[in-house]
């Protein structure tokens, strides 16, 4: 018995030890190997945004702003003696096989390559990645690829004064039960799920993705274009796909993003343009339909 107690003190003690060197991650390298710096979120996570601002997208004659649904990210997270991290690159039909071959070459993992929006001008689709190891490594890996793409790393400036939103969120709010937040000229809602992810066993948080996403980009008179994706239990993607169908939002996608998820989650990705209001009662009829947190 004491042996016993003696062999698992000392394997806490190794965990301990290596949770706490890779909580001693120097980000400001990890930063420098990927371009662009970083910002720290919730739940120890260093997160990168690569909003694809060079891309002009157009869906039904509704220029995409790169927050609707143009935005590349990958987040960071210490494990063990390193880091994991996850991410979405958001890349042109011609740029997806040279960024895939170099991105194997440095040793990162495809999950997903796929589209999320339907009938856009340019050919869009999203590669998911992930991988685990020494950051700076990591990091390095991921500019090398996504060098080989037009993905612009300069840091961009905000402006003097944003402009208001020709939205009533408010409004949205109450519809949705949920706080939203303005981005460049975008309505967002992140709602995470309820009950606890993990990826090969190591604990997800919605920021690195696993998080119910709605978005609403103005177009006018009261309207709004909204896309983003559901995370779902694979229980609750036909009930919720018939709810968004009725309320006349289309569903243009559903895919995994991860391969070793527990619970396995699905992603359903949607789009309509029309009375902001009455797209937030549909979306609203879908997320009384999810196990979500309430009032996040």
């Amino acid at each position: 018995m004491n042996r016993m107690m003696t062999r698992m003190t000392s394997l806490l003690a190794l965990v301990v030890c290596a949770s706490a060197s890779a909580a001693d991650i120097d980000w400001s390298k990890v930063d420098q190997a990927m371009g662009k710096k970083g910002s720290d979120q919730p739940g120890g996570i260093h997160k990168y945004g690569l909003p694809r601002s060079d891309l002009n997208v157009t869906v039904d004659g509704v220029a995409i702003k790169p927050t609707l649904a143009l935005g590349s990210w990958l987040a960071f997270q210490p494990a063990g003696d390193g880091a994991m991290f996850m991410g979405d690159l958001v890349l042109t039909d011609t740029e997806v096989s040279p960024v895939m071959q170099r991105l194997i070459e440095g040793g990162v993992e495809i999950t997903a390559v796929h589209n999320h929006l339907l009938r856009t001008s340019v050919p869009v689709f999203y590669m998911h990645v992930g991988g685990h190891g020494d950051p700076v490594k990591l990091a390095e890996a991921l500019h090398t690829s996504l060098a080989l793409s037009k993905t612009p790393f300069a840091q961009a400036t905000a402006p003097a004064t944003a402009a208001p939103l020709e939205l009533d969120t408010a409004a949205l709010e109450k519809v949705l039960g949920y706080k939203g937040t303005v981005n460049n000229g975008v309505y967002q809602f992140s709602i995470p799920r309820a009950e606890a992810i993990s990826e090969g066993g190591m604990n997800v948080p919605p920021s690195m993705g696993t998080a119910t996403a709605l978005n609403f980009q103005p177009t006018g008179g009261g309207k709004a274009a909204i896309t983003g994706d559901f995370v779902l239990l694979g229980s609750e993607v036909n009930p919720i796909l018939k709810a968004l169908r009725e309320h006349g939002i289309e569903v243009t996608a559903l895919h995994s993003h991860m391969i070793d998820d527990s619970p396995h989650l699905f992603f359903m990705h949607f789009w309509a343009n029309d009375d902001a209001q009455r797209l937030a009662r549909g979306l609203r009829s879908a997320l009384d339909l999810a196990n979500l947190k309430r009032g996040s």
